[in-house]
């Protein structure tokens, strides 16, 4: 639906692509959503750790939903369009027709997602190899990448997809190339996903010794070798088939793409302050961490010199904010992790008669007696295999299982599960404490953190994470910050705006700030502690377990 508008304010359009729909915005240069739409896509799960997608069919969902969102709209007041969209590997033939990846054959499902997990053995490899650009990816590079994923076609499908593809997309850059008909790359994605660096470009040494020599015979060109920074414009803007497609005019401008998390980044870490009371005021940009938390969480955190953190993901150029190194933390599956918790136990249905028509977890955010929290539930550090901070429930994305509760009683009814749920809360929130505090000892200053996603609509997970960390929280205006950071390149790429830093103090929007409840914070220490500790044991165990 389309709110009021006046005629003389201009629009971008903003297009997050995630893993299971699409989702456009109309959002105006003071960053208010007037319009949004969502189309859902088509996954297919042909054996265990394999997911794959279609481009066409994500092609077609984007074109759907721009055209619903821009319907009725003055179409000189659209000034520009940007793209974000999950990390996942899109291959093509010298034609840009599809091409499968599976030995099925299956031309049309070209799409290795972020999350197929096939490439284990790959990444163990080139993780053998302790090559220095492993360095930019917290020392271990995660099966998520697509160095792993591209050395599994060459090892599998060799004949079929190998040998005839002709170029292999990172799926934000697929977005803007079939926008603009320009296989430049954002600088976002090569950087954060294939070891591209800002200062050096491509290491021909990684690509040889991972057995990926192909790649640099013919100097890049199935992978990039034109880079743009995110916002920057490409090409001519929207090719007349594209513009048809979309709904939109030709010409337009079309902005070098994000990353979908590191869209939400943009949407919100440079909002403007002022009148808040809040200790980033008059400070940089640096003394924010933009928090992403959704089905998974991510951390991201900006510096003005490259700051090596160990599991941490970067320094990356650019990747985010132009002009700034990025790093990233992360915790996989907490939304899911959250949801599992509540739904698999034994009083869930007690929850959902009691809750009736409202949020099952705002009822038990306003239980009456809602415990303070004896049981402890531990976040596992998985370093070792996504180079990241992440939960200890990876069963929806890592499909690895460690966990440990202390406290559990005998209980069987709705106070135990409130009391899981709380300290489930708590755990992340103490894994988000982790991050911070590693991301501090290596050099980052960080006083404020600013949460988008749907997770930022859950009080009690708001206030778990200003009370642990001791830092005030800001939330977006605009609870589709994604869409905001999309729009915001679109933005940027359209000239109306000088930099991407000025478009995002003008259109990202606070909406409200939550504080720390300082007298909370003995308490929060100490559960901190135990959390430490029992993250230490947690490694113990899994070095006795090695190999069983």
């Amino acid at each position: 639906m389309h709110s009021k508008k006046h005629t003389s304010v201009k629009y971008y359009v903003g297009v997050d692509v995630g893993s299971a729909s699409v989702r456009a915005a109309l959002v105006d240069e003071f960053g208010t959503v007037a319009a949004h739409a969502e189309q859902p896509i088509q996954i297919w799960e042909p054996q265990p750790d394999h997911y794959e997608q279609s481009s066409t069919d994500i092609w077609e969902a984007c074109c759907a939903v721009t055209k619903k969102v821009v319907c009725g709209i003055d179409a000189s007041r659209i000034r520009g369009v940007g793209f974000d969209a999950t990390c996942s590997l899109v291959v093509v033939d010298k034609q840009f027709q599809p091409l499968a990846v599976n030995s099925e054959g299956q031309n049309h499902r070209n799409v290795i997602m972020w999350m197929d997990h096939r490439a284990v053995s790959q990444v163990d490899h080139i993780n053998a190899m302790q090559h220095r650009v492993l360095n930019y990816v917290g020392g271990v590079m995660s099966v998520e990448m697509q160095p792993p994923k591209l050395l599994w076609i060459k090892e599998n499908l060799q004949e079929s997809c190998w040998e005839k593809a002709g170029y292999f997309f990172d799926l934000p850059d697929f977005l803007s190339w079939k926008a603009t008909g320009v296989t430049a790359r954002s600088l976002c994605t090569l950087v954060c996903k294939w070891t591209y660096t800002s200062d050096e470009g491509w290491d021909d040494s990684f690509w040889k010794i991972i057995g990926l020599e192909d790649l640099v015979k013919d100097k890049y060109e199935k992978i990039g070798n034109h880079v743009l920074s995110p916002g920057e414009s490409v090409g001519k803007g929207l090719t007349p088939e594209a513009a048809k497609d979309l709904g939109l005019p030709e010409g337009i401008a079309v902005a070098a793409s994000l990353i979908d998390a590191h869209a939400g980044g943009l949407g919100v870490i440079g909002a403007d302050v002022k009148g808040h009371n809040l200790p980033c005021e008059n400070q940089p940009i640096t003394s924010r961490v933009a928090m992403i938390c959704g089905t998974s969480s991510c951390h991201m955190g900006v510096s003005e010199t490259p700051i090596f953190v160990p599991g941490v993901w970067g320094p990356y150029f650019s990747a985010m904010v132009p002009g700034l190194w990025l790093n990233e933390g992360g915790q996989s599956a907490t939304g899911k992790l959250i949801e599992h918790v509540v739904r698999g136990h034994v009083a869930f249905p007690e929850l959902q008669s009691k809750a009736a028509s409202r949020s099952l977890f705002l009822f038990l955010y306003h239980m009456p007696d809602l415990p303070t929290g004896d049981v402890h539930l531990n976040l596992l550090q998985q370093e070792t295999i996504e180079s990241k901070v992440l939960p200890w429930l990876d069963l929806y994305i890592l499909f690895l299982i460690f966990a440990q509760v202390v406290g559990l009683t005998l209980s069987r009814g709705l106070d135990e599960l409130a009391l899981i749920y709380l300290a489930t809360i708590q755990a992340i929130a103490l894994g988000t404490r982790h991050i911070l505090e590693t991301m501090q000892a290596a050099g980052h200053h960080i006083n404020t953190l600013f949460l988008c996603g749907g997770l930022s609509k859950n009080p009690l997970f708001v206030q778990m994470h200003a009370d642990i960390t001791g830092k005030p929280v800001v939330l977006s205006k605009e609870v589709e910050s994604v869409l905001v950071g999309a729009a915001i390149l679109g933005a940027c790429a359209s000239g109306d705006f000088a930099s991407i830093q000025e478009a995002m103090a003008k259109m990202g929007k606070i909406g409200r700030v939550v504080q720390p409840n300082h007298e909370h914070k003995r308490f929060y220490d100490k559960k901190y502690e135990v959390f430490l500790k029992l993250v230490e044991h947690q490694r113990e165990y899994r070095a006795i377990m090695k190999g069983f």
